[in-house]
Parts: C-alpha cells; structure tokens; sequence
C-alpha cells in the first residue's frame, strides 16, 4: 500500500521563492504555498501540514509573529516550523538544500509522533499481555483442579464452589475491613484462582482410598492426610520447572494448611492460631462448609444453616475467631 504524502507549507510574499520551493518540494510532498500569514492562518482551519516552512520577513504579519500565533493555538502548537532567511542567492537555497532540511524535519517529527503513540499506547500493550498471562495461568489451574475432581467422583464441583464462597468471603473481608492489612498486600484474583489446587495433592491418593463410599479407616486416613504435603510437592515441582510460578504461591500455602486447626489439632504439622497462614485458615472455613452441605454415600447433606452453626461452634478450636462475623455475613450470600 502507499505511504501517504507528507503536507508541506510554505509561506513567503515573494511569489519567486512560492514557485521555487513547489518545483523543489512537490516530487515528494503534498506542497501547499501561501504569501502571507493571515492565508496560513485561513489554510490551517481547512488542513493540518506536517511542517511548515515560514518565511521571516513579511509585511504586516513577521514569521516571528506567527510563529507565536501557532504556538498559542493547541491544535497547531505542534507543527514544527521551519524558518527561511533573506538571502541573495535565494534559487541556491531552496535547490540546494531545502530538500535535506525538510527531509530531515519531517522524520524527526514522524519518529516522535510514532514514539507518543507507543507511549500513550504502552499501558494498553501491557495490560494486555498480562491478561493473557492470566488467562494461560488459569487455564493450568483449573486444567489440574479438573484432573483432581475426575478422581473424586465424591466431591464434584467442590472446586468451584470453593472458589465462589472464598471470593464472597474475601469481598465481606475488606467490606468489614478484617485483616486488612494482609489482603492489602495480595492480588486476590490470583489468590482466588489459585484457590482450585488446594487439594491438587489427591492426585497421589489411591483410588481404593480417594473413592471409597464409606468411611476411612484410621490408617486410610492418615493416607488421605498426605494429600496436604503432596500437594505442596507437587506445586514445588511446577515452581522448579516454570520461569513465571509466582502465582502458584498462595496454591503452595493453600494445600499445605487448609487442614490445620486454630487449636493446633489439625495436620500436616499442628500448626496453631496466627501461624497459620491466612490462606490456609481461608480456605479451611470454605471447604468444611462445602463438604458439611454436600451429600455423601455415608452422610446425609446438612442445610446451609446447620452448615454455619457447626462452623460458628468451631470457633476458637478449628477456626479463626476473627472470621466468624465476615463468614457469618458471607455465608448468607453463598446460595443466591
């Protein structure tokens, strides 16, 4: 396709040098000539020039008078301009080395305009490159979280409810202002995404175990319990090998304590209290309360209500305290 010919204007009162600079100019230029600086003034309402090429000395109106005209008036502002002098050999310098300054203005100003557009364009171009980082990390997760729930038959769509009442929970966090200070320091999009590998670890349980319609034994539970560390190992290995794993952070502390106890009977490590990570005590409050409302093969479902008053009851022995008020109130939202 054809580059579009840049706009040049010249103006001089001297008609001589209006016909010398189009003969020099027009092979490759639009060329417009004007003879004085109320016509430019006239021919800039119509069209905008790419340069323009002003003539110093003019009656009535100097080069250096219109010169500051333009330079008030925002939508010229910008135009360079270029001044000619008197001078006796006038033919020599329009032939001679007009040409070479106006090249060179014009593409000092097109590399500028280029750079101002990639500029004002750069956040856009960053904002979405970073989406689609996003959207490539999710799709991993929810891709493993998948693999998980294909296992589990027992627990389809745990995943995805999890993930919902963890952003609900979260969103009456920082409406109440509770721990602020920490969620204050998260992406909460990536931590709710990264919410869907909490129990990426399962993938290592056995199936006579993870499948079981009954329940566990003293030592199948304590097989099933390793899906916690398991699931650490395996976001680790996914660290090691990828050059952008920051995200799989709060997955890693996610697996690792959503079955830790505030009373420090939980597992894998006993952890208590505040030493639980916020993640791990998060996610632990949503997942009891998905697998108390959801029906098994030996237990009946429990209502919602029933769901939040075992949950309130654990206050202070498996849960937060500082939670109960922000789940309470989320928890009234879960179901709409």
């Amino acid at each position: 396709m054809q580059q579009e010919r840049k706009k040049v204007v010249l103006v001089d009162d001297n008609p001589v040098n209006l016909k010398l600079a189009r003969n020099t100019l027009m092979g490759k230029y639009d060329v417009f000539t004007v003879p004085s600086a109320e016509k430019l003034f006239q021919l800039l309402a119509q069209t905008l020039p790419d340069i323009i090429l002003l003539d110093v000395l003019m009656p009535e109106v100097t080069g250096y008078d219109a010169i500051k005209v333009l330079k008030k008036n925002p939508r010229t502002a910008d135009i360079p301009v270029l001044f000619l002098t008197s001078k006796s050999d006038t033919s020599s310098e329009l032939e001679g080395f007009l040409l070479k300054r106006v090249d060179v203005h014009v593409l000092v100003e097109s590399q500028k305009k280029e750079l101002k557009h990639i500029n004002e364009n750069l956040q856009q171009i960053v904002d979405e490159k970073t989406e689609a980082v996003l959207e490539l990390q999710n799709a991993v997760l929810k891709t493993m979280s998948n693999l998980v729930e294909c296992r589990d038959d027992v627990t389809g769509g745990h995943v995805e409810r999890t993930e919902r009442f963890l952003y609900l929970l979260v969103e009456e966090m920082l409406r109440q202002g509770v721990y602020r200070n920490v969620l204050d320091t998260w992406d909460i999009k990536l931590f709710l995404q990264s919410a869907q590998l909490h129990d990426v670890g399962k993938i290592a349980i056995r199936d006579n175990i993870l499948m079981k319609p009954a329940p566990l034994t003293k030592e199948e539970f304590e097989e099933m319990k390793k899906h916690t560390t398991f699931g650490e190992t395996v976001i680790e290995k996914i660290q090691q090998s990828a050059r952008e794993s920051v995200f799989l952070t709060h997955a890693k502390i996610m697996a690792g304590t959503h079955h830790e106890k505030w009373d420090g009977a939980g597992y894998p490590r006993g952890i208590a209290g505040s030493n639980i990570p916020l993640q791990g005590r998060l996610m632990a409050m949503v997942d009891v309360y998905d697998a108390l409302i959801s029906e098994r093969p030996y237990k009946k479902a429990f209502s919602p209500a029933q769901a939040v008053q075992i949950i309130k009851e654990g206050s202070g022995i498996q849960f937060d305290p500082a939670l109960m008020d922000v789940f309470t109130a989320a928890a009234a939202r879960f179901h709409k």
